[in-house]
């Protein structure tokens, strides 16, 4: 194939095939890239569990620990402390502030550079977190944590979407979930056995060093993506050389490359600043949309908040101590699961079945546990919990995990990192991962008091936006299976509602020479 073949315009040509396969250096290139979920993922797990351990309570929070002691019921309002909030939340602040400004770092530094320096701040932050004798100690390590995970949060996705093969980059990408899945998993199981130490706390916190290590040494090995390469003025023999790595000699990578030079080209020609562009211009209206709904209804999901807090949780439902955190690890362990089958079809049945499929999934879950708990439970939170209700309650938080992790766990990554033209992708990405850490700021710091004044209806508030963000992808996002980043402005052109946006592109950008 001299030239490649043709790319998918409006006119319904098919999209360029540019052959290369999966070959151990994608492989490994992309494994390494999506380890950097490991540390948020390891993150999101610890904190829960960690915040429920009687000897950190009467280290850090004693006042939550005479709550407790003082409670004559209202199982709901046992962890409402706003200090207590503040330790698990301060880090997502810290990550929105870092991921807005690994957007322009990145333009120097390129991909590679900035995972090291997230694996590298993060290791700083498990260490001052894991030695913390007062509360400013872990709050600074809590935010040393967050700047990581906002580092390699912005780098990693767009590092795996581009490099990987189009006909695989939906598995490969949604990696990044896969080891977010596993640290969530992993940092529940910590949790399980170090909560009979009396200093398990300390162990857990530090404990996050361990995959901080693992994302910086794996950096060390990875070459940068071509598109950041070209992007940062690097010579397109580098480029080309380093795609050549991944893609196999059998690929035919001259044609990839031009595609490539073509819309760096282009990303150049404009004097805008991405951000600007983004906000302003007609042809970048989907784009601004979905950079904003899709972390959005990530967090709406319900799934983040419970994932912190599922041993508060099931804790309140009448589960011991010892008990809800082995619940944490089931709930993790089903997300995991549904996550590996995910990875299977993603690229089979395409986006929008997983979106549909998990969000009604998800509603229906939710709903249950609304009810069983309201029913159980109470308004007032004072009615023990029979414990098959209790088991009912861990059943169908396992399905809402379950069908969170097919669908906009995997998805939740995969889709910002596929549908930005090369000139605002890290812009892009970067409002996607900062409006997500914000938001889980928000959520992590209004989940407890919204359990505490809500009650039961919390789970049915989160019913009703998986209800809404179902219909909204069911109405606008285009499918993107099996299309190259460089032809993805296909999908918008042919889509009923962003085709008065964005325009064909024009006959002679379509076809390679």
């Amino acid at each position: 194939m001299a030239g490649g073949a043709v790319v998918a315009a409006s006119d319904g040509r098919p999209a360029a095939d540019y052959g290369g396969g999966l070959t151990l250096s994608v492989l490994t290139t992309c494994v390494v890239a999506a380890s950097g979920g490991l540390i948020f993922g390891y993150d999101i797990g610890i904190s829960g569990g960690v915040s429920q351990m009687e000897p950190f309570l009467e280290r850090f929070f004693p006042h939550v620990l005479e709550k407790m002691a003082a409670s004559k019921g209202n199982d709901y309002c046992l962890y409402d402390s706003q200090a207590l909030t503040a330790f698990t939340s301060s880090l997502y602040v810290a990550g929105l502030v870092a991921s807005l400004v690994a957007s322009r770092v990145t333009k120097a530094m390129g991909r590679q550079g900035i995972m090291l320096m997230g694996g590298a701040l993060f290791f700083a932050g498990g260490a001052i977190t894991g030695a913390a004798v007062n509360v400013a100690m872990l709050i600074i390590g809590r935010m040393l944590l967050g700047f990581g995970v906002g580092f390699t949060n912005q780098a990693a996705p767009l590092f795996l979407a581009e490099m990987a093969p189009t006909q695989w980059r939906g598995s490969l990408t949604a990696g990044f979930q896969f080891f977010l899945a596993v640290g969530v998993v992993v940092a529940n199981l910590t949790n399980y056995f170090t909560a009979r130490i009396s200093w398990g706390w300390r162990l857990s916190l530090g404990l996050a060093g361990a995959p901080a290590v693992v994302i910086f040494v794996g950096a060390l090995f990875l070459t940068d993506t071509p598109s950041s390469l070209l992007m940062r003025g690097q010579p397109e023999s580098r480029a080309r050389a380093a795609l050549l790595r991944v893609r196999g000699p059998g690929a035919d990578v001259d044609a990839e490359l031009k595609d490539i030079s073509r819309a760096v080209e282009v990303a150049r020609q404009s004097e805008d600043g991405a951000f600007r562009r983004m906000a302003t211009r007609r042809e970048y209206r989907p784009h601004l949309v979905l950079a904003v709904a899709v972390p959005m209804f990530f967090q709406l999901t319900g799934v983040i908040v419970l994932s912190f807090f599922s041993p508060l949780v099931f804790h309140t439902a009448g589960f011991g101590s010892n008990a809800a955190l082995m619940g944490a690890v089931i709930i993790g362990a089903c997300n995991l699961v549904a996550l590996i089958l995910s990875t299977l079809v993603i690229d089979r049945y395409g986006r929008k079945v997983l979106f549909m499929v998990g969000g009604i999934q998800m509603i229906i879950s939710q709903v249950a546990v609304a009810w069983i708990m309201g029913a159980q439970v109470g308004k007032k939170g004072e009615a023990p919990m029979a414990r098959p209700y209790g088991l009912a309650v861990l059943v169908f938080t396992c399905l809402h995990a379950a069908g969170f992790g097919w669908s906009w766990g995997p998805l939740g990554w995969v889709v910002p990192g596929e549908i930005f033209p090369v000139d605002i992708r890290s812009a892009g990405n970067a409002m996607n991962v900062s409006i997500g850490l914000g938001l889980t700021f928000v959520q992590t710091q209004s989940f407890l008091p919204m359990l505490c004044r809500f009650k039961y209806a919390t789970f049915a508030y989160y019913a009703a936006w998986v209800a809404v963000m179902t219909v909204f992808i069911a109405l606008f996002l285009p499918e993107t299976k099996g299309v190259p980043l460089e032809s993805m402005a296909t999908v918008w052109v042919k889509h009923w509602y962003w085709k008065r946006f964005v325009q064909p592109q024009p006959k002679s950008a379509e076809a390679l020479t």
